[in-house]
């Protein structure tokens, strides 16, 4: 007999029942690590005073009215991230896979509005993760999504992830825009080089193409910069953003340029509880501390020393690990025995991760996780690794 909650998930045994920091605990008292934040959603770790508070003020006051009145707390947020980032102009929304169906409607219709409405199909790359909808599916590209939802949405087309000249051999008259994520986290953690995001943000601009970037995971500080395409010295049309917006709330944004944004005009998208009072509230308490003077340079810092701790590790343990990986706080280690292995002995450590695609296991700790937390976690990887060597050892002698 099916279980009431559909088993959807494959969920570890267990359930928490509060947590600090970056730690979280058990209904029956032990206490995990948590370097996987939710899916680096997490961004203020757990119990954060000031996030906690502006979320039980707001729903005192009133948490949901619609987007039929004006949400003053929704103005604010919205002016607050054009002032920081490329943007003219946001829509809120509730979560990833929605900021990037958004983003590509939103491609789309600028390019129609535009006097080009043969130009719908959108550019993805190899080993992305866009979503679990029906059109983010088709954007992934991944066949194992794919399977057994009926015929696959038309549009999009796929290339191998850091390759220019791939990307622009696949330009037609039909293409519309690109769409890329700075750090492919699902995907296996893998970072664009920083001269091919500049390289195609120029190709873009070469063909009459949009850039839409999905900043769903790697973004709101999860860098050291507040958009992991800040370090390539660009800018794209269009963003998703979602995760670590609202610190652990549902929330999701779609941050565009005034050129992409116009093109959504009232009635041609919308959401019931995207932008509501309660969702934006929280997402203003995390700017409140994302955007305070040191706090992304402290992320920076953070990230360099837990990097340089895999990296030792990797070399330590070869019959464990090939390779570490990843950048800012979203790391990863690519596993030579299975990543499942690699995360159960991390977890019999007292350390959580997150599994990612090519067989990695990610690490993405909440942004204000401290060194001692890193010490911690570094010890609990290198116990792990011991662990697993006697099923490294084994296979290497297959």
């Amino acid at each position: 007999m099916i279980a009431a909650l559909m088993p959807t998930y494959n969920r570890a045994d267990l359930a928490f029942e509060h947590g600090e920091g970056s730690w979280l605990f058990t209904v029956d008292g032990r206490r995990f690590l948590d370097f996987g934040a939710g899916i680096a959603t997490s961004s203020l770790g757990h119990g954060n005073k000031h996030l906690t508070d502006a979320i039980a003020e707001q729903a005192h006051k009133v948490m949901h009215v619609s987007n039929l009145y004006r949400v003053p707390g929704a103005e604010r947020l919205a002016a607050r991230l054009v002032e920081a980032t490329f943007a003219d102009s946001v829509f809120f929304c509730n979560s990833g896979a929605e900021a990037n169906e958004g983003m590509i409607k939103m491609i789309r219709k600028a390019q129609y509005e535009a006097g080009h409405p043969e130009r719908y199909r959108i550019i993805c790359f190899e080993g992305a993760f866009h979503g679990r909808t029906l059109a983010t599916l088709a954007a992934t590209g991944n066949a194992k999504y794919l399977k057994g939802f009926g015929p696959e949405v038309d549009g999009f087309d796929h290339v191998p992830f850091n390759n220019l000249n791939a990307l622009r051999d696949a330009i037609g008259p039909q293409t519309a825009g690109v769409i890329i994520e700075p750090v492919q986290g699902e995907g296996g953690v893998r970072p664009a080089y920083l001269q091919f995001l500049r390289d195609l943000r120029t190709t873009c601009d070469e063909f009459g193409i949009l850039l839409g970037f999905d900043e769903v995971q790697c973004g709101m500080g999860r860098t050291g910069k507040l958009f992991a395409h800040e370090w390539a010295g660009m800018t794209p049309d269009v963003m998703s953003a979602a995760k670590g917006i609202a610190g652990g709330f549902p929330m999701g944004a779609i941050l565009a340029k005034e050129h992409v944004a116009k093109a959504l005009t009232p009635g041609t998208h919308g959401t019931t509880f995207g932008g509501n009072p309660l969702a934006c509230a929280a997402a203003n308490a995390v700017l409140d501390v994302v955007l305070a003077p040191g706090f992304l340079a402290e992320v920076d810092r953070h990230a360099r020393k837990l990097w340089f701790g895999l990296v030792e590790i990797a070399r330590e343990f070869p019959t464990v690990f090939e390779d570490a990986r990843g950048a800012g706080l979203l790391l990863g280690l690519k596993c030579v025995i299975p990543n499942t292995e690699v995360q159960e002995a991390f977890m019999h450590e007292g350390l959580l991760t997150v599994g990612a695609g090519d067989n990695v296991v990610r690490f993405a700790p909440p942004l204000v996780v401290t060194e001692q937390d890193i010490d911690t976690c570094l010890d609990m990887v290198r116990k792990g690794a011991r662990r697993c060597l006697p099923s490294a050892s084994s296979i290497a002698a297959k």
